[in-house]
């Protein structure tokens, strides 16, 4: 792992694996204000040189060693990781793990041992059997519309979910969903898409950050964007944070000016 950007005086001329404290620096969340801390949401993307978040509905084969220890990194810093059902379903979704490298880090910052991790999803047609459901260090979230079906908001939470509404109608409003999490103590949000989620987060202004691997591989076919719905009217312009780049991976970091 190099540094790319930003360029100081402590950047080494040589790459070498970067330790886990040394990717947690490098990515840590911003300092919460005084006072009640605001949520910080950020997403964490694979894409290839010509734009695929996936290949064969998954994200792994386009995904590295490096890119997998940051991915593990991301997830040890934030309180919650939030993802759609079509994702649960596709990557299958286990939940998160207590890390002891991480341990003391997040105990010190008042997290819990493992991230939460928070379904978002409007009909709730997930298997409430699977260990995201049954055995996780930290209840499973479901984040669901005020008038989604009751039998299924009633078997979550028997499965031993936390239901949150966050809309009025079947649908989740994505502004919402955060202040639902932050409202439960979750402000360091993490979201790995999948594509729609993350589209409807950016056309609805929440989105604090952009973690973005570029894989250095060509997938060609119809595979989709790291983000997909509806076009926004107005481009959201990031600014970026820092670049680092292991075996032509590149791992950028973009935040709202």
């Amino acid at each position: 792992m190099r540094r790319l950007f930003p360029v100081t005086d402590e950047t080494p001329d040589q790459a070498r694996e970067w330790s886990l404290a040394e990717l947690a620096a490098a990515y840590a969340y911003p300092e919460p204000a005084a006072g009640a801390p605001r949520p910080w949401l950020r997403a964490n993307m694979v894409a290839t040189l010509d734009g695929a978040a996936q290949h064969e509905g998954r994200s792994q084969p386009i995904s590295s060693a490096a890119d997998m220890r940051v991915f593990g990194t991301l997830r040890a810093l934030a309180d919650v990781i939030v993802v759609g059902a079509e994702t649960v379903r596709q990557e299958g979704y286990r939940p998160a793990r207590a890390r002891a490298e991480f341990a003391a880090a997040r105990q010190a910052a008042g997290q819990d041992a493992a991230p939460a991790i928070a379904v978002v999803t409007a009909g709730l047609e997930l298997d409430f059997s699977l260990p995201l459901f049954t055995s996780p260090l930290v209840p499973t979230v479901i984040v669901t519309g005020a008038a989604a079906a009751p039998d299924r908001v009633s078997a979550a939470r028997k499965a031993g979910a936390r239901v949150v509404f966050a809309g009025e109608g079947v649908d989740v409003d994505p502004a919402r969903a955060v202040s639902a999490l932050a409202g439960l103590g979750y402000t360091r949000l993490l979201t790995e898409g999948g594509p729609s989620l993350l589209g409807r987060f950016v056309a609805a202004g929440v989105l604090d950050e952009l973690c973005l691997t570029v894989s250095p591989m060509l997938t060609a076919g119809d595979a989709q964007r790291i983000a997909g719905g509806p076009s926004v009217a107005v481009p959201c312009r990031f600014a970026l944070v820092s670049l680092l780049e292991e075996e032509g991976f590149l791992f950028s970091r973009y935040s709202r000016p």
